[in-house]
């Protein structure tokens, strides 16, 4: 008895120091450094770190040079590829070609859905002349 009080003591000191840490207010989405020219805000959830100034009595953030540089470049990826699509558009040629199946495979298909079919209207012929062999006293085959 002394065992089962004394695993319940052991587990309840370990969750004593998880509670304390979730009753922490969190820290809001983003920090603020004081800087040379301003304020360095960092964003918590994407690692962004953005440039702010105050003026006029209000804080004016701008991104830093290396972040800058980066959206810059995905912007004009993006409207390089924007005009290409654009063009193709206007040419009439169109983006994706559906990848349909050649005629060899459409006439490979419908083959065995023709096998199929036809099996299976025997078996329904059996049944609606009453040659099934549970009809007749024997066993069932398996047709699975």
């Amino acid at each position: 008895m002394k065992h089962p009080t004394a695993a319940l003591a052991f587990g309840l000191s370990l969750l004593w120091p998880l509670s304390a840490t979730a009753q922490d207010p969190s820290p809001g989405r983003y920090t603020m450094q004081k800087a040379e020219t301003g304020f360095a805000r960092l964003d918590t959830e994407t690692g962004e770190v953005d440039l702010c100034q105050e003026k006029n009595g209000e804080l004016v953030c701008r991104m830093a040079a290396d972040e800058r540089a980066a959206f810059e470049r995905e912007l004009d990826l993006l409207t390089r590829r924007v005009e290409a699509l654009e063009k193709a558009v206007g040419r009439g040629v169109a983006a994706v070609k559906p990848d349909l199946p050649t005629d060899e495979e459409i006439d490979r298909t419908m083959s065995i859905m023709e096998r199929m079919m036809r099996k299976f209207m025997e078996i329904v012929k059996e049944f609606e002349r009453g040659d099934s062999p549970a009809e007749q006293g024997g066993q069932v085959p398996d047709r699975t």
